[in-house]
């Protein structure tokens, strides 16, 4: 088996005043090593939706997601959330902070990327001094 996730009917329903929105019913798909997907549809359809339970951002919903060993998923929201008072290696590092996970591995793996997306010499920059494709890849 060279799946590295497996998604099995995963339903996703929002409770509003006027009722339930099924925004995700039973979807279920492959992803193998090295495979590259889209997820593509018009605006409400649920993408964001089932990104954010990939993203393990969203724990309420049903169905089965099997991931492969210590398998990272992760997605870029459409408009970058940087904090505009804090230089671009401080936004890059500051999930690292909250969550008290400032370990060696750690910065040296946001060096590594870094380094992989050419924005070292931007390190003590602040959002504003950047480009918006430089912003997306600090996001």
């Amino acid at each position: 088996m060279n799946d590295i996730l497996s998604i099995k009917d995963i339903t996703k329903n929002y409770y509003t005043k006027e009722g339930v929105i099924k925004a995700l019913d039973k979807i279920s798909f492959d992803i193998k090593q090295g495979e590259i997907i889209s997820l593509v549809g018009p605006s409400g359809c649920g993408k964001s939706t089932l990104l954010s339970i990939l993203s393990n951002l969203d724990k309420d919903y049903s169905g089965n997601i099997l991931s492969k060993d210590n398998l990272k998923v992760a997605y870029m929201f459409q408009s970058n959330a940087l904090f505009p008072w804090l230089t671009i290696y401080d936004n890059a590092t500051l999930g690292l902070k909250i969550t008290n996970n400032m370990t060696k591995d750690n910065l040296e793996y946001v060096d590594y990327l870094f380094n992989l997306y050419n924005l070292n010499e931007f390190k003590n920059s602040y959002p504003r001094s950047l480009s918006g494709g430089m912003m997306q890849r600090v996001g």
